[in-house]
């Protein structure tokens, strides 16, 4: 059995929706970051970076398996299940590409934007080189998204990392119609029952 330690972020929201979309079993524990249960010594021996989401796979068993960092629990799950990550090629060379332009890209841009917009003092310097990556980053999606109808071509674990990250459209004060492909995109995806159960979830 798998059992999934998240929190409804952007984050947090990607492996619960690949769970999802591969039909796989799961159990979900709920931490919430708001009040620093992420923190917390039984939390750590999961993630010791104290970040969600988490994985457990088959626990107390002689053959568990412990994920931390979101991205990795995406290949594990897809690898598992043997679906939406190509076994080799170039096919498998463009989802993992895509996949870590979320990671490293698309991921700590978009949250430091959204992390200066809302501080309590505003930081026009930091407002200003985050929006223009972002934009920058958007501009790549959109690019791509004009080109074929999902990030690697087919629909991947490279779109479900990016999903609950790409609609933050209104959060980071990004005008949509400057975008329109990765807005084409997000319906498609958001259409998808997987997704669309995914993300009704709330924790508490």
């Amino acid at each position: 059995m798998l059992d999934l330690y998240t929190w409804t972020t952007p984050n947090g929201y990607k492996p619960l929706i690949l769970l999802e979309e591969l039909g796989l079993q799961y159990n979900l524990h709920s931490i919430n970051i708001g009040k620093g249960e992420q923190h917390a010594p039984e939390y750590l021996r999961i993630n010791p970076n104290g970040k969600i989401p988490a994985l457990v796979d088959g626990a107390g068993t002689p053959e568990q398996v412990v994920i931390f960092e979101s991205g990795a629990m995406l290949i594990y799950l897809a690898e598992k299940a043997g679906r939406l990550l190509p076994a080799s090629g170039q096919a498998r060379a463009s989802t993992l590409s895509w996949l870590m332009f979320q990671m490293g890209g698309v991921g700590p841009m978009f949250g430091q934007l959204g992390y200066f917009l809302r501080a309590k003092e505003r930081v026009a310097p930091a407002i200003e080189r985050y929006r223009g990556e972002v934009e920058r980053l958007y501009g790549v999606l959109d690019a791509r998204l004009g080109e074929v109808p999902h990030l690697a071509g087919d629909y991947s674990i490279a779109d479900v990392a990016t999903y609950a990250w790409a609609g933050s459209f209104e959060r980071l004060e990004i005008p949509r119609d400057k975008y329109p492909n990765v807005v084409r995109w997000l319906g498609d995806v958001g259409a998808r029952p997987a997704v669309a159960k995914a993300m009704a979830i709330k924790l508490a």
